[in-house]
């Protein structure tokens, strides 16, 4: 074969294909690549088309996406009431009402309270060794120096979680131990509000005692729900 039929063989119809870009701005889905006809690459046509008012659609339907998606996680984070922390808000209650002046509850119902309200790592705690030897110490303070009976409390509440026996203690997280839990609350709240007027509740040395109560009434409440 001569250098010249070789050379119109290969000059023969050569392939089409061009590429249009009217924008640097590359979306997907905008490539556009109409059916083939006759060989691979016979007109075969890649174009890419830059619509101002559909980018600026997408990109404020993406901002209504994270608008959204930041709302639903305002209200997933907004109400994070869960077992564990009204457990929580009630022990840390039940402390400050021990502690607390102005009054006229009987706190020894509070020992109780706790017990049946405590977190879970509290109760393994206090049974510990850390627990006992809170105890022991304790204890041999109490023989040889006064204490004051604010601070007897949480020495009787160490106590009782320590030597409660099994039966009562599987009474935590139970509806019967919400049940008991609710019924302490109410006497509390009872005996604190009918004791003092609902306006002296409220006064400068009594708020810290009525909130501590509230607080204690109002998650017995919702533990039980």
């Amino acid at each position: 074969m001569s250098s010249a039929s070789l050379l119109s063989t290969v000059q023969t119809t050569p392939s089409r294909f061009s590429i249009s870009i009217k924008s640097s701005y590359l979306r997907p889905g905008a490539l556009a690549v109409p059916p083939h006809s006759g060989s691979c690459f016979s007109g075969a046509s890649l174009s890419y088309s830059y619509n101002p008012l559909r980018s600026l659609i997408e990109n404020n339907g993406g901002r209504i996406v994270k608008t959204r998606r930041r709302g639903s996680s305002v209200v997933c984070y907004a109400a994070p009431l869960t077992a564990r922390n009204l457990q929580w808000i009630s022990t840390v209650s039940s402390v400050v009402l021990m502690l607390a002046k102005g009054t006229g509850a009987q706190k020894s119902f509070i020992v109780p309270l706790f017990a049946l309200q405590a977190p879970a790592s509290i109760i393994a705690w206090m049974q510990g060794r850390y627990g006992l030897w809170s105890a022991f110490l304790a204890l041999l303070v109490r023989l040889f120096f006064h204490i004051p009976g604010e601070l007897e409390l949480p020495f009787v509440a160490l106590l009782l979680v320590i030597v409660a026996p099994y039966e009562v203690m599987r009474l935590r997280g139970t509806p019967e131990g919400a049940i008991i839990s609710l019924l302490i609350a109410g006497y509390l709240a009872f005996q604190h509000f009918s004791r003092s007027s609902l306006q002296k509740a409220f006064d400068q040395g009594s708020i810290v005692a009525t909130l501590a109560v509230i607080c204690i009434t109002v998650s017995s409440l919702l533990l039980l729900i």
